[in-house]
C-alpha cells in the first residue's frame, strides 16, 4: 500500500512550476503523470484513478471521495475534511483575508472570475499573488494557452498551475516520456 501523497510536497519538489492536470478519466490521469504532471485534480468521481496514477489527487468538488489527498474549500464553506490537505480557493483579496483568519491554510488556489473587469484572467490571478503570505503555496487556476504563460506565472512566484489534462504535454516544458 503506497504512503500518503502530499500535494504540498509534490508541488514543492524539483525546479520550476508544477503542473496539476484536471482530469475526468483514469486514462487522462495516467497520461498526465506520463507527461510530467505533479498532481491531478478532479471535480467528480473518477473510477479507477488510484490504479491509474500515484500522483496526489486534489478534489475540486464537495464531499471528497476516499481516494482524494487534498480538497478545496471556499471561504464560506466549513473546514472541509480535516484528514486531507486543505487548499483554499479564493477569487479576490477579501476572500483571501477571510480564509486566512478562519483556516490559515498552507495552499491557495487563486481563481480568476468573470467579474475582473479591467484585468484579464491571468493578470487577475497574478494580482492576488502578493496577498498570499510568505511560505504558503499558490496554485493558479486560470486557463493558460502556452508555455510562455506558464513561465510568466513561474517568474511571478506561482508554485503551480491547474490546467486541462489534454494540455499537460504542451505546458510542462519537456518532451513526454516514452512509455
Amino acid at each position: 500500500m503506497p504512503g500518503p501523497r502530499l500535494l504540498s510536497q509534490r508541488i514543492s519538489e524539483g525546479d520550476g512550476i508544477a503542473i496539476i492536470a484536471q482530469v475526468d478519466s483514469a486514462d487522462a490521469a495516467r497520461l498526465a503523470e506520463e507527461h510530467g504532471a505533479k498532481a491531478v485534480a478532479a471535480a467528480r468521481h473518477v473510477p479507477g484513478i488510484r490504479e491509474a496514477t500515484s500522483l496526489p489527487l486534489l478534489w475540486l468538488g464537495s464531499s471528497a471521495p476516499p481516494e482524494a489527498d487534498a480538497c478545496t474549500v471556499r471561504p464560506d464553506d466549513g473546514e472541509g475534511d480535516t484528514a486531507l490537505e486543505t487548499v483554499a480557493e479564493v477569487r479576490d483579496a477579501e476572500e483571501l483575508e477571510e480564509i486566512l483568519e478562519r483556516l490559515d491554510p498552507e495552499i491557495f488556489l487563486l481563481a480568476a472570475t468573470a467579474a475582473d473587469d479591467d484585468l484579464g484572467p491571468l493578470d487577475a490571478v497574478l494580482e492576488l499573488l502578493p496577498d498570499v503570505p510568505a511560505g504558503k503555496l499558490a496554485i493558479a487556476h486560470v486557463e493558460v494557452s502556452s508555455r510562455d504563460e506558464v513561465l510568466a506565472l513561474e517568474r511571478a512566484g506561482m508554485d503551480a498551475v491547474l490546467v486541462a489534462a489534454r494540455r499537460v504535454a504542451d505546458l510542462v516544458g519537456h518532451a513526454p516520456l516514452d512509455v
